[in-house]
């Protein structure tokens, strides 16, 4: 009896929550992360044209997420005034950051500006916006649920690395941002903003005199969050799992063409890339809601770390290398998933935004973190082995992080309280 009520609490879960999956899906898939996953694409006509190093390039972007920085208190924003307002933001800057790569002139700090813009972008591209609605959307099947919004990052990856060689072939680096300007504002953002209209979009911590303030909500506030332990090796795993990812998949074109690979099959290996992340958080995503999230989480750490581990093969074959990619970046895919999922799991919805701004200030440092170290311990040692060590080793840190995540009771208070 208790199965059946819950088979039909789901079927009603996505009967009303379909339309928000989807344009969460839409959204973060057209966000800064995108550019993060092809801008290997892009690096070799940079490099040719202004003759800037990989690790410059590298140093650059790492230098730029400093942006990110701006993640707690759009985050914030988002739980006082609503998400609406910060997708319009946020996908708006991403539009001007590619209208402004495919102008650069060659001086290195406009590489550093624009990807500075591109980060402030991050907040209304991911969960710190849409995560909060389909949590509120989605109980049975949250994990599930979240796993298709996040896995629009991975289906992107898949499918434009080569519509945006393509687009590169024929009208250059230059062209490819212009492509990328249209897609994010042009077409992503009104799609998203349609999809996600019946959603609950509104604040969870408006003014006290506001007719929602009187709605009950569960979890601590921001700061109280702080103050748990579990919050900081939360973001700790994020930082981990980022440096370790970000840090491959930006070399991944360069480090398939050192193993020995064609230009068409290194660019392939992005797309194993984002196959790892679309079959990671789809199936970690309904796994969590069957299993204990915290040993699905440590085991798909694991994997993820034999696989930069065994990246370091000479010469493995194409085929072998894009197993061992795959599985390199299932950690990648599960990450977004999984973060948010223990933001509302461990603290709830009080204070969502803003907490989970403040967890993927984390992660991006650790983005930072791997783009540069990848980059600068090539141009030092002329190879890739010393990064995947690197990388390995935190991944093997992360299951060891998830494994600690205690659950608690969550405080219920008014969200008058919060404001």
């Amino acid at each position: 009896m208790e199965r059946n009520a819950n088979r039909v609490t789901a079927r009603a879960e996505w009967r009303r929550g379909w339309p928000l999956v989807l344009g969460a899906l839409i959204g973060i898939g057209a966000g800064p992360g995108l550019f993060q996953n092809l801008s290997s694409l892009f690096t070799p006509g940079m490099m040719a044209e202004f003759g800037w190093t990989r690790g410059q390039i590298a140093t650059a972007a790492g230098v730029g997420l400093i942006g990110a920085v701006g993640s707690p208190f759009l985050g914030r924003a988002a739980d006082r005034l609503g998400i609406r307002p910060v997708i319009i933001l946020c996908m708006t800057l991403l539009g001007v950051a590619y209208a402004g790569f495919a102008m650069m002139r060659g001086e290195i700090w406009q590489y550093q500006l624009l990807v500075l813009l591109l980060a402030l972008g991050v907040p209304g591209t991911s969960s710190i916006v849409y995560g909060k609605p389909l949590a509120a959307c989605f109980r049975a099947h949250r994990g599930l649920a979240l796993g298709i919004a996040t896995s629009g990052l991975s289906i992107t990856t898949v499918l434009l690395p080569p519509l945006a060689a393509w687009v590169i072939a024929g009208w250059g680096w230059r062209g490819g941002f212009v492509a990328l300007a249209i897609v994010t504002t042009l077409i992503a953002m009104p799609l998203a903003l349609i999809a996600i209209r019946g959603a609950a979009t509104a604040p969870t911590r408006p003014d006290a005199g506001a007719a929602a303030a009187q709605a009950p909500v569960e979890g601590p506030t921001a700061a109280e969050t702080r103050r748990d332990a579990r919050f900081w090796r939360l973001g700790a795993s994020a930082f981990c799992i980022n440096l370790a990812t970000a840090g491959l998949v930006t070399q991944l074109v360069p480090f398939g063409l050192e193993r020995g690979l064609s230009a068409g099959q290194a660019a392939l290996l992005l797309a194993a890339f984002g196959a790892a992340q679309v079959v990671a958080r789809i199936a970690i995503g309904a796994l969590i809601d069957r299993w204990s999230p915290q040993v699905i989480a440590a085991v798909v750490a694991l994997l993820s770390a034999l696989g930069f581990a065994l990246l370091e093969i000479r010469a493995p074959g194409f085929a072998l290398l894009v197993v061992l990619v795959f599985f390199a970046g299932m950690m990648n895919g599960a990450e977004n998933d999984l973060l948010p999922f223990f933001t509302v799991r461990l603290f709830g919805l009080r204070a969502y935004g803003e907490i989970y701004g403040w967890l993927v200030l984390m992660a991006l440092a650790g983005t930072a973190t791997g783009i540069v170290g990848f980059g600068r311990l090539y141009d030092a040692t002329g190879s890739y082995d010393v990064a995947l060590g690197i990388a390995s080793g935190a991944l093997t840190l992360t299951a060891l992080l998830y494994l600690s995540l205690r659950e608690r009771p969550l405080p219920r208070v008014r969200a008058a309280a919060a404001a």
